[in-house]
């Protein structure tokens, strides 16, 4: 792996960008975060507009005209970042998602604090900013996922609060070469995921979605029949319910890209899914319910800090990744700091 930071000058604007080819509407340019594996492109792609203009628009119809291409790229490079194109407000995100045409994805099964901002638009986790949020996959508790992210910056963090990413096949080819037998045993047992809900939200927790908000729903019979819908068990506690879900693969295949990734939320759960409820050590089992050696948990998060890419956000950024591809997570920040995000099939 060809480590690119020391080849360009630290920078903090787009002067410094260096252009590295040009399509019609876009240029993609290199910056010193990037990191460049021998077989792949430049990880995440970035995007700046090929174009001038002061409305989003244009950006808008350029995506409608090349959207092949860019699919394309982000089938190859597994996260594109937009730069530097013209787009201030949620409802100006919420068009260029549309003009994408994917599918909306509700989110139902997911953990996160969320509220619905403007059409397929969310805000981001909304746990306070001096928590981490661990590398996972969006879901990856659950069968059903989105297959694709969606983040806007609207207010760019005073200090912190990047969204580090990490491709998944790396992480399964490192933890495989490193631990073998642990691996060995994910694959044949899989991941248990558990963890205790309140009636309603708590945004003091970065898992504080309540079981209401949860499956949408707060009739009892019918958050039962969402959560067998997931493969998920339920079992009441007065107003508290206790969700178990699994076992469920922690490896799995990626067709498209014909390779394993390391696809779960085991080092999320183990290391975050803390609150007065939850016990993060608990959260997570091997699928026949055996504790996960702590070793060994952190040792994998040691190897997604050192693999993964944490570019600073800037106002106007858009970060589409594939969430097949790309584990994703979140740093502490200083306020004020607004990302949303939009799921999409």
């Amino acid at each position: 792996m060809l480590n690119l930071g020391n080849q360009f000058p630290s920078t903090k604007n787009l002067l410094n960008q260096i252009p590295i080819t040009m399509s019609e509407s876009f240029t993609e340019i290199q910056i010193p975060q990037q990191k460049h594996y021998s077989y792949s492109t430049l990880f995440p792609l970035i995007l700046t507009p090929n174009f001038n203009s002061s409305s989003s628009s244009s950006f808008i119809d350029s995506i409608k005209t090349h959207k092949h291409y860019l699919q394309s790229r982000l089938h190859s490079s597994g996260a594109i970042l937009f730069r530097g194109f013209p787009l201030t407000t949620p409802t100006e995100f919420n068009d260029v998602v549309e003009a994408f045409g994917f599918d909306e994805f509700p989110y139902v099964g997911g953990a996160a604090p969320r509220s619905n901002v403007v059409g397929r638009v969310f805000t981001a986790n909304e746990s306070p900013p001096d928590q981490k949020i661990p590398f996972h996959h969006e879901m990856a508790q659950v069968p059903e996922f989105p297959s694709k992210l969606f983040f806007f910056c609207e207010v760019e963090p005073k200090k912190g609060g990047e969204t580090p990413i990490v491709l998944s096949h790396i992480i399964y080819e490192k933890m495989k070469e490193k631990h073998p037998d642990f691996v060995q045993q994910l694959e044949e047992h899989g991941l248990m995921y558990i963890r205790l809900l309140d009636e309603g939200d708590n945004p003091a927790s970065p898992i504080g979605r309540g079981w209401k908000s949860t499956f949408l729903t707060d009739d009892k019979s019918i958050a039962e029949q969402r959560a067998a819908k997931l493969g998920m068990k339920l079992e009441w506690l007065e107003n508290r319910v206790k969700t178990i879900m699994g076992p469920i693969p922690a490896i799995k295949f990626d067709e498209s890209k014909q390779r394993k990734v390391w696809f779960n939320s085991m080092v999320a759960a183990y290391t975050g899914w803390e609150d007065e409820l939850n016990d993060p050590v608990k959260a997570v089992t091997f699928g026949d319910g055996r504790p996960l050696p702590a070793d060994i948990v952190y040792d994998c998060l040691k190897i997604l800090e050192e693999e993964s890419v944490a570019i600073p956000w800037k106002q106007g950024d858009i970060l589409l990744i594939d969430n097949w591809a790309v584990l994703h997570s979140r740093r502490s920040f200083d306020p004020p700091r607004r990302v949303l995000a939009s799921l999409c099939k």
